[in-house]
């Protein structure tokens, strides 16, 4: 079966068009529904996984053989699955807030398995990141509608976005080769910057991909333009999977270190703050941005990094109270 573009839930054509009159199509709310199930699914990935590293940690062997870290990676597996046909449904802007759902039904799904109580500090800055990125989302200047993989080529080779990309690339460099390996295991922000910076390509690539894919899985045959589509098709794929499993590689690692409830919360947070600028960016949304919009997503920014702060202040408070506790017990 061929890839048609013209199908309704593979492309964004029919929710700008109906957009425009203020209703949302079928391919859509579709898109929306997938989105909500995809984002309980993923609230349950971290914790599975901590819990498994926790086993693995008393057994003493690795996590790679236990069965709930396992159960988590599957999770994790068919969440993004369903992220990607959520972003080719509906536009980002309205996807991606939806995840502050995976990250309330991970805050409780982590106290009931891994006893992860946050004090009232840490959950005022869970509920405080969660409006603010749902503010600031709210708020984004609405894609413009990319319905062809010429016009996706075009906005990819502008200087603006390449330019981002390289400042990217070289703050992961220096993340991954620098910073990680001295600060990884004590401050958490190494490691989710790092996931979070990978996020600006993930998602444009998720994007892309179901551009490109009408040209290089049709019925036109082998073209120029054909030919052009299967390598920009293999490029996004090959950026998507090397994101993906190195996002995978570093969130294990901070997860061997740190609150799988404050990991979701902060991930949360950073990862929707650069998805929104490279959106941005390669769709050129700012164009749509009114001032009340601008003064709201600043507002909405503020109020999101106080809920970040009140997370890692809870955080080093428990840090603290545990070490005197610990102290007290021995003298």
């Amino acid at each position: 079966m061929s890839l048609d573009s013209t199908e309704p839930n593979l492309s964004l054509s029919s929710f700008s068009a109906s957009g425009s009159s203020g209703s949302v199509s079928a391919a859509a709310a579709g898109g929306i529904f997938i989105a909500v199930v995809s984002s309980f699914i993923n609230g349950s990935t971290f914790v599975l996984q901590k819990k498994g590293i926790i086993r693995s940690v008393h057994r003493g062997g690795s996590y790679l053989t236990d069965v709930l870290w396992w159960s988590g990676t599957v999770a994790m597996i068919v969440g993004q699955i369903g992220n990607f046909v959520a972003y080719n449904m509906a536009p980002a802007v309205i996807v991606t807030p939806l995840g502050a759902l995976g990250v309330l039904f991970g805050a409780v799904l982590a106290s009931w398995i891994l006893q992860e109580h946050l004090n009232t500090l840490g959950k005022l800055g869970c509920v405080l990141c969660c409006c603010g990125s749902v503010m600031l989302i709210i708020h984004a200047p609405k894609s413009e509608a990319v319905t062809t993989r010429l016009e996706l080529e075009e906005r990819l080779s502008d200087p603006v976005f390449v330019s981002f990309c390289v400042l990217v690339l070289v703050l992961l460099v220096a993340l991954v080769v620098w910073v990680a390996p001295a600060h990884g295991s004590s401050n958490i922000m190494v490691y989710v910057s790092i996931c979070s910076l990978l996020g600006s390509f993930t998602v444009p690539c998720s994007k892309g991909l179901g551009l490109a894919a009408p040209d290089v899985f049709g019925d036109e045959g082998v073209s120029s333009s054909s030919s052009r589509a299967t390598v920009l098709f293999l490029g996004l794929l090959v950026t998507l999977v090397l994101s993906v499993l190195v996002q995978f590689f570093f969130i294990n690692k901070a997860l061997e270190r740190f609150s799988s409830n404050m990991f979701e919360a902060i991930y949360y947070v950073t990862f929707t703050s650069t998805v929104i600028l490279a959106s941005a960016l390669l769709f050129r949304e700012w164009t749509s941005l009114t001032f009340t919009d601008a003064v709201a997503m600043m507002c909405a920014l503020s109020t999101v990094c106080v809920g970040v702060v009140l997370l890692r202040i809870s955080h080093e408070a428990e840090i603290t109270w545990k070490k005197k506790e610990g102290r007290e017990k021995r003298d």
